[in-house]
């Protein structure tokens, strides 16, 4: 094979550590923000969490999608990725330069007047709370878990050390339900691991009683193995304690013993032959069981992981000088960190060039530029989310003032050309970014939809066909449910063209039942 030498012109873009950084929090939720933050803090000696208000840095709104100036450029030094690591992340995201670029600098660059925080009117978050009201976090860390109170209950009886030890062990094995997923044999097997057979039986016997005693406890139906047992275990606390009629509840218990197909379809009829009842019978043993509660550990469960903290606040403000509301549109500023360069520590450095460590004094440079860059981008996050927000809001302000029912047909592409940003862009500010509204709090990705022909020509939001389909379910007569063929007949005669099978996904989304299912 003959070898030879040989000159090839390309062209490639290349992904600076400032602009990796800048895709990074983008596309990050609020969660992930505050660890990320929480892990330069520890990191990095010149960032700090500022108390007092200051200046924000001379990033704003204006210049959020700018070019990094020519001075910021002469102040770093070149560094230059792989094609491959532009592919792997996409095309330029935040019109940031593309020119080589790294945390090298003594941080002596003009970035900002005073290397204040940013993010200044945000709340301290290691402030005292004057009012008396507990943060919702905070509460949910106070919530007694399903454990506790199991185990608070147990305190009352008098038991013998294993049933104790046995009953102690099957509340620690109740999932988040409070369900008991594992057999008694699994658990034993556990405990055992290879003991003798005279051993496992009787630590199955203890079992045995523990789950008697565990299945009496309240909730009314904690350790059932099933569904079917949970509602039974609940339909025999509701007989014992008188709360129904004793035929009532044996009725029903009759049709709990029957599979969970049958009530899940609420099939009257069959479960009538099978229980040797009524059809009336059957449809008041179904009404009783609809009262139950198929999840016992549901009101124990950690709210804190099920918070939504949204990122932009829209609010609507009446004018007294013009009779049409305006809509306020603002970061939310419990979610901003506020943060600044150490300014003790910048100017030591600063003042002490000579006479030190080159090596140690270059990598106290890279730190102090990356500190600086890091308050940048995630300025510049909550910049570009902000304007997304804004444009969001200008164009849906119907859905702000009506609901739903309002929303107008939207795709990233028009948002991302009447803001210049990239599609890719405008993907990673949707995902995971909160709006609240005075309709609820949502996904920044709920105001776009696909649109659906009119008779009239024009387009409605696939969003405002979904409420529609919900509002007329929700004005059905019970007895004769609609079905998706004449949803559809209804939307075609407001002028909304939708196939039946459209009607069936979108019923399906928001999780409505089908016809024969809704009939009462």
């Amino acid at each position: 094979m003959k070898q030879s030498l040989s000159l090839r012109v390309s062209q490639h873009l290349t992904l600076t550590p400032q602009l990796q950084q800048a895709i990074r929090l983008l596309q990050i939720s609020t969660l992930e923000l505050q660890q990320e933050v929480a892990q330069m803090l520890d990191e990095n000696p010149f960032l700090e969490q500022s108390q007092e208000h200051a200046l924000r840095e001379e990033f704003g709104l204006e210049h959020a999608d700018t070019p990094v100036s020519s001075a910021d450029l002469a102040a770093q030094t070149a560094a230059d990725f792989p094609a491959e690591d532009v592919r792997s992340s996409g095309e330029e995201l935040l019109s940031l330069s593309d020119s080589g670029m790294d945390w090298e600098g003594d941080g002596s660059v003009q970035m900002s007047p005073d290397d204040s925080e940013w993010g200044g009117d945000a709340k301290a978050r290691n402030g005292q709370d004057d009012g008396e009201d507990k943060e919702a976090s905070e509460l949910a860390r106070m919530q007694e878990s399903l454990q506790s109170h199991l185990r608070r209950q147990v305190l009352s009886l008098r038991l013998a050390a294993p049933e104790h030890a046995a009953l102690h062990f099957l509340i620690d094995s109740l999932n988040e339900d409070g369900y008991l997923e594992d057999s008694l044999e699994t658990l034993a097997g556990t405990l055992l691991d290879g003991g003798d057979a005279l051993a496992l039986e009787d630590l199955l016997h203890h079992f045995t009683v523990a789950l008697g005693l565990l299945q009496h406890l309240e909730p009314a139906g904690v350790g059932a193995r099933d569904l079917a047992e949970c509602l039974r275990l609940q339909l025999q606390a509701l007989q014992h304690a008188g709360v129904v009629p004793a035929e009532a509840a044996a009725f029903a218990l009759r049709v709990c013993a029957q599979a969970m197909d049958l009530l899940a379809r609420r099939d009257v009829k069959r479960l009538a032959q099978v229980c040797d009842g009524s059809e009336a019978q059957v449809r008041e043993a179904l009404a009783l069981i609809a009262r139950l509660e198929p999840k016992p550990g549901r009101r124990f469960a950690d709210v804190q992981h099920h918070a939504v903290v949204p990122d932009v606040l829209v609010t609507l403000v009446q004018s007294s000088a013009t009779a049409t509301a305006q809509l306020k549109v603002q970061l939310n500023p419990d979610v901003m960190p506020r943060l600044r360069v150490q300014e003790m520590y910048a100017n030591a450095l600063r003042n002490h060039r000579s006479g030190t460590d080159a090596a140690s004094h270059s990598a106290l440079q890279q730190r102090l530029q990356e500190a600086r860059w890091f308050i940048k981008n995630i300025q510049q996050r909550f910049d570009t989310i902000l304007r997304v927000s804004k444009a969001i809001v200008q164009r849906q302000r119907a859905f702000f003032l009506h609901g739903d029912l309002a929303m107008q047909p939207l795709s990233l592409r028009e948002i991302a050309q009447e803001l210049n940003l990239h599609e890719s862009t405008l993907s990673r500010v949707t995902s995971a970014k909160y709006m609240a509204t005075p309709f609820g709090t949502f996904e920044l990705k709920h105001f776009f939809g696909s649109g659906l022909g009119t008779d009239s020509g024009g387009n409605t939001s696939s969003t405002a066909v979904r409420a529609l389909i919900k509002q007329l379910v929700g004005a059905e007569n019970p007895k004769k449910p609609l079905s998706d063929a004449q949803i559809a007949d209804l939307l075609k005669e407001q002028g909304i063209a939708c196939a039946r099978r459209t009607v069936a996904k979108y019923r399906e989304a928001l999780k409505i039942a089908t016809a024969s299912v809704r009939r009462q």
